[in-house]
């Protein structure tokens, strides 16, 4: 890309997130925000209806489980589309990220147990991963000018061998049993630990986007590079940062992937990109950037796992849950471009 250097004198103001400024904008986010959360509520009342199952115990926590899974990988992907990038690897990050720390639990492991510096040491190791990926992605896009579609696709390649070399395409199951303990745990019978970690996450990662400026440097870059260039944001460290966030908590789904099946495998996490992505742009982020709200990712994360578990409670094959995610997706971005024309 080329360069613009800041213009002399007094240095402008960033430029506003469209979501965030005008009666006109509010209307079409609640358009967007009031299609999705119907559509939700209408997935649970017809799957409840069609199955009483639907709304037991064991299908709410397995529904749970599989939406922290992506929507831990979601909350990053939303600052990395509103931003106008793509990240591809995260599914694989997660992976990796697991299988690293796996590998050195079971290397520290002493007699078929271990220790909480054992544990320690492996969660740090899976969080290290993903942050170093993380950065590999934002250096190689915002410092060597790489569209961010081939470096994520390179770098979704280069952590799937690596998550498969560790242990020969193996999982990793010798760890310390209370790691399964911790991610299986439910306080109040109720609500699992990964689901608490990530509704702390979800509200950290809300507020940033909403009421920093992170979030309003992010909106910036994504809505006009060449505006934010020169206004004199720092957009190329600032890119560094939303990858860095984004592998990040990568690294901190693969654990809680690790905890909640007790092993470290390298297909964890193999679709989750997809899903991710789709679940931000269901949640009514633009994939040309500059708008998105964390509310929006969330409501489409919740949307493509009830949707997931659904089907397979009603016994529909499990090819047709693909064919439903693509459905979903497709008039998500319909109904985008709709309200957008209808702002203009």
């Amino acid at each position: 890309m080329r360069e613009v250097r800041p213009v002399s004198g007094p240095v402008a103001a960033p430029p506003l997130a469209p979501d965030g400024n005008g009666a006109a904008d509010r209307r079409a986010w609640l358009l967007r925000e009031g299609w999705t959360g119907l559509v939700l509520v209408a997935l649970i009342v017809g799957f409840s209806i069609w199955s009483p199952d639907f709304l037991s115990k064991l299908n709410w926590l397995n529904t749970s489980s599989t939406a922290t899974e992506v929507l831990l990988l979601a909350l990053g992907e939303t600052f990395v589309i509103i931003a106008g990038g793509i990240d591809l690897s995260v599914g694989a990050v997660l992976g990796l990220s697991g299988m690293a720390g796996g590998r050195v639990m079971a290397g520290l492991m002493s007699g078929g147990t271990g220790t909480a510096l054992t544990v320690a040491a492996g969660f740090a190791t899976a969080l290290a991963v993903g942050l170093a990926f993380g950065l590999l992605n934002g250096v190689l896009i915002a410092r060597c000018h790489i569209p961010a579609f081939v470096v994520t696709l390179g770098t979704l390649g280069i952590a799937t061998g690596l998550g498969n070399l560790i242990y020969n395409g193996q999982e990793i199951s010798a760890i310390p049993a209370w790691v399964g303990a911790f991610g299986n745990k439910n306080l109040l019978g109720w609500i699992p630990v990964p689901v608490l970690i990530a509704a702390v996450l979800c509200v950290v990662t809300g507020l940033a986007l909403a009421k920093t400026r992170y979030g309003a440097y992010t909106y910036a870059i994504g809505d006009s590079r060449e505006a934010a260039i020169r206004a004199g944001l720092p957009w190329q460290r600032h890119l560094v940062k939303i990858y860095a966030v984004s592998g990040l908590l990568a690294g901190i789904d693969g654990v809680l992937v690790m905890s909640r099946l007790g092993a470290a495998s390298p297909t964890s996490g193999v679709t989750d990109n997809l899903n991710a992505i789709a679940a931000v742009v269901i949640g009514g982020a633009s994939l040309f950037g500059g708008r998105g709200k964390m509310l929006g990712s969330i409501i489409g994360t919740l949307i493509i796992s009830v949707l997931l578990t659904g089907l397979i409670i009603v016994n529909v094959p499990p090819y047709w849950q693909e064919v439903a995610v693509g459905v979903v997706l497709i008039t998500a971005v319909y109904i985008d471009q709709y309200t957008g024309r209808l702002r203009r």
